[in-house]
């Protein structure tokens, strides 16, 4: 039996692939699982077997001990009881055991396939969704799918055959009782069906609730200090409190459903009980049948009413499931904004040039005019590049380009002798070694952590990427490489945080290497300090440095200035000094402010 997940085309074609329907999403899901599926099926149908054929022996064992009292009888029926039952009692267990293995493996494929999809998204594309929705679509809402999915083959698959069986089975003893048995069916089915109209619009809204809540829990966690530092914990308490009362209206509607649903299920079993009760003795008064009939439909009564009672929970769980079903799809079927060209390697041939903006321009989709405008500079080879400018200018924008976060929309951005949107992400992505804005590390160790920038890197290269990167502090640790590190890197200082993330991108030998605004936490002397250390370190790569301080880029070789998304400024320190009137007094203001050039 294959263990092997299934894979998910995850490209830009996913949607035409799979459709947005939510049961040709269960359908695709499944499809691997088709040998796991039919092995379940068939311990489930020895289960029910089983079961059915007790009450056959019963009532034979019954009129056995009635009309004759044959010994040898009663034990031959006592022996094939004891059968069945061991039949049964096996057919569930490894039944159980095979749908929870299959239900598992259809929640980690779902989860999965809604995870590797997401990894594909630009800003934009995750930005529709927002990131407590894309949790609750990843864990949440496919735990309700694997749950629903192995209820339905436990609890729904038995129904039919077990109606029919017990229908055939009641005919073949006593017309009547058969009938009796069909509008059992029937009343069951219509308060199912009820149930599950009333039930299926509270389900989607409850789980678009949790969304919500998700995304007001994370807001309310993460700015914790802020609240508290502004003395809003009353206001913010009486939002989540709001959050989880309507939350609460709606849980109690659907428990309520399941409450009413429940006692009229009672209702019926036991009214079925005592009408089969009545009318079987009423046809062994007349000597149309026999008196250990009676067990035999009582128990094919009982069996058809259990398993209607526990397909009514399944089928109450089916509208959430579809809903979240149809949620995993629109993730899985959103076609990426930025999809992979058709190159396959990046190749630079003989020129020092790494990558060139070619009249570049950059507009976002929701935008009316462009972010970034006629961009022409180019990025070589030993060459330290610098991009400043005011807030809200772009600078960033151009890193995130690089990288192929956001595309361009106008002109050409080429990297190596390639146009990048003709490049696929992962080998454009290889020969770039990135440094964010915000300095962000995984739960893990510090030698972890290092290793995401050269999954192959010694020890010996990691301590010498923390030494360029001016991580003295790390010697200092205990543990060293082995040091924990909490989930964003919230165990050490911004300075630190920076620090580490300077060395993770040291670790990787990149063809460009680009620090956005990854000086920011540095005191001025660690700054100068690293700025040395770097320009031998990566004399054979281009570099690419985003800052908000003069003092960083003042020896870079080519200075960019940006105003509103376009180029006001290009040349070294001095040239721009002269030359262009923002440069100066962004130099001016630093210097005023107290800022010393180191």
């Amino acid at each position: 039996m294959s263990t092997k997940s299934t894979h998910f085309n995850t490209t830009a074609e996913t949607s035409t692939t799979i459709g947005t329907s939510p049961w040709k999403l269960l359908g695709t899901l499944i499809a691997p699982y088709k040998g796991l599926a039919a092995l379940t099926l068939l311990t489930l149908l020895c289960d029910i077997v089983g079961m059915l054929y007790i009450p056959t022996e019963l009532s034979a064992l019954i009129n056995a001990a009635v009309t004759n009292h044959d010994v040898a009888a009663l034990t031959s029926h006592g022996i094939r009881m004891l059968i069945a039952a061991l039949l049964g009692s096996g057919g569930c267990i490894v039944s159980y055991w095979f749908a929870s293995r299959l239900a598992a493996r259809i929640g980690r494929d779902l989860r999965m396939a809604v995870y590797k999809h997401s990894l594909e998204f630009s800003g934009s594309d995750f930005n529709r969704f927002g990131t407590g929705s894309m949790i609750t679509r990843t864990l949440s809402d496919a735990n309700v799918v694997q749950q629903t999915f192995l209820m339905c083959f436990t609890m729904m698959f038995p129904v039919p055959v077990t109606c029919i069986a017990s229908v055939v089975l009641a005919f073949s003893t006593d017309a009547a009782m058969g009938w009796i048995l069909l509008a059992v069916i029937a009343v069951s089915l219509i308060v199912s069906a009820i149930a599950v109209k009333i039930s299926a619009p509270i389900f989607v809204v409850m789980q678009n609730f949790i969304d919500g809540i998700n995304a007001r829990l994370r807001e309310s966690i993460t700015g914790v200090r802020v609240i508290r530092a502004f003395g809003k914990e009353t206001y913010e308490r009486a939002r989540m409190t709001k959050a989880f009362e309507d939350y609460a209206s709606r849980a109690i509607r659907v428990n309520l459903i399941f409450a009413v649903t429940d006692c009229t299920t009672f209702f019926l079993m036991n009214a079925v009980e005592s009408l089969v009760m009545w009318a079987g003795a009423n046809r062994v008064g007349i000597h149309a049948m026999q008196i250990g009939s009676i067990s035999a439909l009582i128990e094919y009564a009982m069996l058809i009413m259990f398993f209607m009672m526990m397909a009514q929970f399944a089928m109450l769980e089916i509208p959430r499931a579809l809903a979240c079903l149809e949620r995993s799809a629109e993730v899985i079927n959103q076609k990426p904004t930025i999809a992979d060209g058709l190159s396959k390697t990046v190749s630079f041939g003989q020129t020092d040039e790494v990558a060139r903006f070619d009249h570049a321009s950059l507009r976002f989709d929701d935008a009316d005019e462009d972010t970034l405008q006629d961009l022409c500079f180019s990025l070589r080879r030993g060459q330290t590049t610098a991009i400043i400018g005011n807030t809200g200018s772009g600078k960033s924008t151009i890193a995130k380009m690089l990288l192929r976060f956001s595309d361009v929309t106008g002109g050409h951005l080429t990297f190596g002798d390639a146009d990048i949107r003709d490049l696929p992400q992962a080998e454009l992505r290889s020969h770039i070694a990135y440094v964010p804005q915000k300095a962000w590390l995984f739960s893990g160790t510090i030698a972890e952590n290092l290793r995401f920038g050269d999954e192959h890197a010694d020890d010996a290269c990691l301590w010498h990427a923390i030494d360029v990167a001016q991580g003295a502090f790390v010697h200092e640790l205990e543990d060293g490489l082995d040091t924990p590190v909490a989930q964003g890197g919230t165990n050490f200082s911004g300075g630190q945080r920076q620090r580490l993330a300077i060395a993770r991108a040291l670790t990787r030998h990149a063809d460009l290497y680009i620090f956005d605004d990854s000086f920011s936490a540095l005191d001025y002397k660690t700054d100068a300090a690293l700025r040395h250390a770097l320009k031998d370190e990566l004399a054979h790569a281009a570099v690419l440095i985003v800052a908000q301080r003069v003092s960083t880029i003042r020896n870079a070789d080519q200075i960019i200035v940006l105003s509103d998304g376009c180029i006001v400024g290009l040349g070294t320190h001095d040239e721009l000094m002269r030359t262009c009137q923002t440069y100066k007094d962004i130099s001016d203001s630093q210097t005023r402010g107290g800022e010393q050039n180191v």
